[in-house]
């Protein structure tokens, strides 16, 4: 249980702080899901060279770009601890492919987050059954849905508590963490992929472009695919 206390706490904490307080106050069930993103590698160094007792996983879309797959290996090796991988149901694909086409997802939004629901809401869950806390590494400025986000809050739809460590850290926060602590990234960020998610629906950004800007950019939408939204 979060008291009202412990989340005061944990706005006055360091990332650092932070995770260690929510994984010795859940001894079991503590969870982080990464995306292998730069706001994501940020926590896997915390987690991993403090050698938390928080089980990190990642999910495989089926569609992701081969420098995530490159990233996610260098991550086991550096660290000698391996992350878990949560893929979508095989049968699940076939049916929306099968139906609808390889590439549907550009034809409607919902085409779109049905794809998403697919390959990334349904692992996801399956990801977070028994948790008791998702650490996540969403930031505030990333879009106008996590703007007024907490650091935590109760997840009512998974009965859990979802804790954002990084949501008060800026961009430059994030790269000044990196390069400090000469983590590893998607080699990606560097050639304008900001907000990395699937490759057919991910584009490099240009100067001045929101981060998420890249994220299924041919549509109108709150740029989400079901993860994150309230």
């Amino acid at each position: 249980m979060i008291s009202t206390e412990d989340a005061d706490t944990l706005k006055q904490l360091s990332v650092e702080d932070g995770l260690k307080f929510i994984s010795e106050k859940f001894s079991d069930g503590v969870v982080f899901s990464t995306s292998l993103g730069q706001e994501d590698q940020v926590i896997t160094n915390i987690i991993f060279t403090q050698k938390l007792p928080i089980k990190v996983f990642t999910l495989d879309t089926g569609r992701l770009f081969y420098e995530h797959y490159d990233l996610l290996s260098k991550n086991n090796s550096r660290y000698n601890i391996k992350t878990e991988v949560y893929f979508p149901e095989s049968s699940d694909v076939e049916k929306y492919v099968n139906e609808k086409g390889i590439n549907a997802f550009y034809h409607s939004v919902e085409n779109r987050k049905e794809c998403c629901f697919i390959r990334k809401v349904k692992p996801l869950n399956r990801a977070l059954e028994g948790a008791k806390v998702w650490i996540t590494g969403l930031r505030s400025e990333q879009s106008e849905n996590r703007e007024n986000m907490p650091i935590i809050e109760w997840d009512e739809d998974r009965k859990l508590y979802k804790y954002n460590p990084l949501i008060h850290w800026s961009y430059q926060d994030v790269l000044d963490y990196l390069d400090q602590h000469k983590v590893q990234e998607l080699s990606l960020h560097k050639k304008g992929f900001i907000s990395v998610g699937c490759l057919p629906c991910t584009r490099a950004i240009e100067e001045g472009e929101n981060p998420r800007a890249g994220r299924w950019w041919w549509e109108s939408s709150h740029k989400e695919c079901g993860l994150h939204t309230h």
